[in-house]
């Protein structure tokens, strides 16, 4: 069964999801190949028919409809070489990851937001976490109607929102003139890259886990050692458990463990919540805890070199910037 090319445009409604996906259209997105867009969410502005040659447009009006059969019932009945989905900006990307069909593989992902808007959802936790959902699987996020946050603080808090889900995501800001500005406020990792052995600070552990996350390419081959939790769980896979620690993104609501699947023949001996030291060596391979999360379900996956009992550290939750 061929692969289908998904193109995500997530965001919030008013974001401009559909404007940014009528200027795609236009400049020929869909001129080759047969395309089905999917649309979850209908604001005021419509799809430029004249770009919709080749293209099929289906609309989801429930999240509980965005099914894998219904997905599978599309495919068959449109036949697309590639598909589009402007996807509903209350609904979460996880959800939408369990429901594609296995073929269906995501390409990319895009964020959209509303300049004038964007801070007040940055500072409402419910909306905060609904954002940064959508930011921690873009490859880019667009600020539109950017004269609203054209000022140092707010490009300031706007990039530590963005950080605090992805080290990866590009961030651009796009005027009523069509001009676009791009971020380059740098972000320094705070440890070595190129240590022989790369010594995470206890406070900075959501940082490289983040880091690590975004390009594991960048640690492959490479030893780390980090102050770690123990979590015993069965998605860890043979003769392995998950040394992690407790992160916070935005509120306490939203606290979550979060680390990597870890190769260890002594696992057992370890119990559920002990506080350690990990050394270990850094891979990317296929494990079944990303599914849906990566690109052939390939992650980093670490190999113990040794393993001691330690301290918990004087705040047992980090956090992503």
């Amino acid at each position: 069964m061929a692969d289908i090319p998904v193109y995500l445009i997530a965001g919030f409604l008013d974001g401009g999801k559909t404007d940014f996906i009528n200027g795609i259209l236009e400049d020929g997105f869909a001129r080759e190949d047969k395309t089905l867009l999917i649309c979850c969410e209908e604001g005021e502005l419509e799809y430029e028919q004249k770009a919709l040659d080749n293209v099929t447009v289906v609309t989801v009006d429930e999240e509980t409809a965005l099914t894998c059969s219904q997905c599978k019932e599309w495919e068959k009945q449109y036949k697309p070489k590639q598909v589009l989905i402007e996807y509903n900006g209350m609904w979460l990307l996880q959800d939408l990851a369990n429901n594609l069909p296995e073929n269906w593989i995501v390409y990319q992902c895009i964020a959209t937001a509303d300049g004038t808007t964007a801070l007040t959802y940055a500072r409402d936790n419910s909306m905060r976490s609904l954002l940064l959902d959508k930011i921690a699987r873009s490859e880019l996020i667009v600020f539109n109607r950017a004269e609203a946050v054209n000022n140092d603080a707010a490009r300031q808090e706007l990039h530590k929102l963005v950080r605090q889900a992805s080290r990866k995501c590009d961030i651009a800001y796009e005027f009523k003139d069509g001009s676009v500005a791009y971020d380059d406020i740098p972000d320094p990792l705070p440890f070595d890259i190129n240590a022989d052995i790369i010594d995470i600070p206890d406070d900075d552990f959501g940082i490289w886990y983040m880091d690590c996350q975004d390009e594991p390419q960048k640690y492959t081959g490479k030893t780390v050692r980090f102050l770690a939790q123990v979590c015993q769980t069965n998605r860890a896979g043979k003769n392995s458990f998950v040394p992690g620690r407790f992160a916070m993104t935005c509120c306490v609501q939203d606290i979550q463990f979060v680390g990597f699947p870890c190769k260890y023949a002594e696992y057992k001996n370890l119990k559920q919540r002990d506080w350690i030291t990990v050394t270990a060596k850094v891979n990317l391979k296929y494990h079944p805890i990303y599914k849906g999360q990566t690109p052939d379900s390939v992650g980093p996956v670490l190999t113990a070199i040794n393993v001691e009992p330690a301290a918990a550290p004087r705040d047992d939750v980090v956090t992503f910037s």
